[in-house]
């Protein structure tokens, strides 16, 4: 009922915390201010923190809000957990990860998890410097990032989730999906902001890290759109998810037999009995390394085309189950040969 009211002054963030000016993490509290006076939302002469937090109306005399204290003190509050998965299912993980901390510092925690876990493929459009290219856009991640956050019911206890499967990548904030609209009606046409957390969503909004007009989910859409990425929405009453679909080292600019916009494959030079394998750049790429070194290792081959050594192990043994190379030798000293 509280909630429905939509008064600060009963909400959660609202309320004072334990927390006071003192507590603040000034890295954060800089950093915040520098991105804000920059994209010029807030131009505050006096940067002195009590200041600042008191015109954001995130304190009031030394005492912090709850919002303020979710948003610039390492504490409890929030929470995030990360892990990798072995395959689609929970079942078994590769890594786990629980950190707890500011709100800004805990996004740039979960994004770079996600820019560590990502393949990358290398673009070459004939300058002398090259495009990498990850498989889901890093723009669309972290504002799926900042808005799970950011519209999470905090209150809850409960922990923002970045979830890494071999097929995609998933995104979960606490708090269900308003009732009555879905995401679509988000993406589709414009409608008024529904805000679980207004002071969170306004102090985010004046660094630009947010915007609070509800055009969060379309930049989404409009990102992986125009980056060939599929991505889906969906809730329960427990919370809402975003979940992007990986490349996983193939098909990169092919959708499904039908071909994406914005995707090249590198410009590199095949005999026309290998055409096949300019279906996956990856592939194509590593070909031409090996074809011009032969004794190329594989971390050497993920250094020069800017991703991991499991995307170029998987380009490898592709190439050899259509036997066009084959690796004689041992690991130290081998070498690759490529089949007539």
């Amino acid at each position: 009922m509280l909630r429905k009211r939509d008064s600060i002054n009963y909400s959660w963030e609202g309320q004072r915390s334990k927390y006071t000016i003192a507590d603040i993490d000034q890295t954060a509290f800089k950093s915040y201010l520098k991105r804000a006076k920059k994209v010029g939302r807030i131009s505050f002469e006096n940067e002195e923190p009590s200041e600042v937090m008191t015109k954001l109306g995130l304190a009031e005399n030394e005492s912090l809000l709850n919002a303020g204290a979710a948003l610039f003190v390492n504490c409890g509050i929030n929470e995030l957990q990360m892990a990798k998965f072995a395959s689609d299912e929970r079942l078994t993980f590769t890594d786990i990860r629980r950190f707890t901390g500011s709100i800004l510092d805990l996004a740039d925690k979960a994004v770079q998890y996600i820019i560590d876990a990502m393949d990358w493929r290398v673009e070459f459009d004939g300058s002398l410097e090259r495009k990498e290219i990850p498989e889901i856009p890093v723009d669309a991640a972290r504002e799926a990032v900042i808005n799970a956050f950011a519209h999470r019911l905090i209150e809850s206890g409960q922990s923002v989730e970045v979830a890494i499967y071999r097929s995609f990548i998933e995104i979960y904030s606490p708090g269900k999906f308003p009732d009555g609209v879905t995401p679509e009606m988000f993406i589709r046409e414009i409608r008024k902001p529904i805000r679980r957390n207004p002071l969170i969503t306004r102090t985010l909004y004046y660094s630009k890290d947010m915007e609070s007009f509800a055009t969060g989910l379309k930049r989404i859409q409009d990102a992986c759109d125009e980056a060939g990425c599929k991505v889906e929405y969906y809730g329960d009453e427990y919370g809402f998810t975003v979940r992007f679909y990986r490349h996983c080292g193939e098909g990169w600019g092919i959708d499904m037999g039908a071909k994406t916009t914005g995707s090249k494959v590198p410009n590199v030079t095949l005999d026309v009995t290998l055409g096949v394998i300019l279906e996956n750049p990856v592939e194509a790429s590593v070909f031409e390394l090996i074809r011009e070194n032969a004794s190329i290792t594989i971390p050497q081959m993920a250094e020069k085309l800017s991703i991991n050594r499991r995307t170029v192990q998987r380009a490898i043994n592709s190439l050899k189950e259509k036997g066009i190379i084959e690796r004689k030798g041992g690991k130290r000293y081998g070498y690759w040969d490529v089949k007539n």
